[in-house]
């Protein structure tokens, strides 16, 4: 009995050891893209943005998900295990006030982390580029900016930010822009203001595809998923959501809507936060992977990425603690039957090939997308209304100015 016991562990740790060892050599060619990492959001918070403070050198950052030995704990082969999609997040109560500037403070030092450490990070801009870094041994680093409200409901801002390196966009995060509705409004938190996407939101759709950047829907409400997965001319993602029908969080994604991603070729890559794995603060490297597993079921292995939501998050699953622990998750794919095709597409290839058809989709020499947001829906006392017909300005053309004073006029000669 005894000795079949320990014969039976024997099998079992050399089987785990075959399974992380063909992880390795997969992940030799074939790195992780992770669509979600809030590192950016990390320095600002503890160091203000200010890269050269002693103890923001990313090389011995302490307290963090993301550090530089730690992605270089996935070292296979010579090359790094990563490309990662650095989140520009700047929160909700933003909006309507300093949104456009913290946004653009948080894709800076983005940029800035580039040019530090140039040896490991190369910000790169497109599918090209992704597979330049790859060759080099880099993190392959693009900006994604979460949030719809850092946008501020302009076109000329979302083009902006565009030629600044933005690839994707999350629509909404936890509050609702003028223009799209988000996943509070499902719980019954927030109230439905525009039954999904508005019809700027549409126009802010329409404009990502003529610019080549992505949609993510990570943090929308159900109705906003529907309207932009039908809407969409290219796939769009999910940057950093699970399963709803193993975990029955709102900021997961249900099976009616797996099935549109299925229909339109989009992605989604799963969030390792505990609370949208099991619903509960507890969780297992091995739930993570029946998420990615049902997701396979339901919409395609080419639909399936990771999105960690590393250093974004309070508490990851035992087994994922922190970015070096990919190689683990990984080799449990491969433990439950998982080809070598299908998770090197859960890896990278399933995220690039949806890049490629966004960036074919776009189309610079398009019309742009104009017509600016009603004045009406947006909020706020200290904006300013410049460029609307009714907005108030000292600087009136005199007929302007006549046409505005004519039913005073009336009305004194009346009296």
């Amino acid at each position: 009995m005894w000795t079949s016991w320990w014969l039976w562990a024997l099998v079992a740790v050399c089987a785990g050891q075959t399974f992380r060892e063909r992880a390795e050599t997969i992940m030799r060619v074939t790195p992780v893209i992770d669509g979600h990492n809030d590192l950016p959001w990390q320095l600002l918070t503890k160091f203000n943005n200010q890269l050269r403070e002693e103890r923001a050198n990313l090389s011995t950052l302490a307290d963090t998900h993301t550090n530089i030995p730690k992605l270089r704990a996935g070292f296979v082969g010579g090359q790094l295990l990563l490309l990662q999609f650095w989140s520009a997040y700047v929160p909700c109560d933003t909006q309507d006030k300093d949104a456009v500037k913290r946004t653009l403070e948080q894709i800076d030092v983005i940029h800035r982390m580039c040019q530090a450490y140039p040896e490991t990070f190369a910000c790169v801009t497109s599918s090209e580029g992704i597979e330049k870094a790859f060759q080099e041994g880099k993190v392959a680093s693009l900006v994604g900016v979460e949030g719809g409200h850092s946008i501020d409901s302009s076109l000329g801002v979302l083009r902006a930010l565009y030629h600044l390196g933005m690839r994707y966009l999350t629509l909404t995060h936890s509050c609702n822009t003028p223009w799209a509705d988000n996943w509070l409004v499902d719980t019954g938190d927030d109230e439905a203001e525009s039954q999904g996407l508005s019809e700027f939101g549409k126009k802010v759709v329409r404009e990502m595809n003529r610019l080549g950047v992505m949609i993510d829907l990570a943090h929308v409400s159900v109705a906003t998923m529907k309207a932009a997965l039908q809407l969409s001319a290219a796939p769009v993602i999910f940057s950093h959501s699970s399963a709803y029908q193993l975990c029955t969080h709102k900021r997961n994604v249900p099976d009616d809507v797996l099935q549109l991603v299925k229909a339109t070729g989009s992605l989604v890559m799963v969030n390792f936060y505990t609370d949208y794995v099991t619903c509960s603060s507890k969780a297992k490297l091995t739930e993570v992977a029946d998420h990615l597993d049902h997701i396979k079921k339901v919409a395609g292995a080419q639909a399936v990425g990771f999105g960690g939501d590393y250093d974004g998050v309070t508490r990851l699953p035992e087994g994922l603690e922190d970015v070096s622990k990919y190689p683990d998750l990984v080799a449990e794919l491969l433990r439950r039957g998982w080809t070598e095709e299908e998770v090197k597409g859960a890896l990278a290839e399933n995220l690039l090939r949806v890049f490629k058809a966004v960036e074919k989709e776009s189309d610079l020499t398009r019309t742009p997308e104009e017509e600016p947001i009603a004045l009406n829906k947006l909020h706020g006392s200290c904006r300013t209304q410049y460029g609307y017909s009714a907005a108030p300005s000292l600087f009136h053309r005199p007929g302007a100015l006549l046409a505005s004073l004519a039913p005073l006029l009336l009305g004194l000669c009346l009296l």
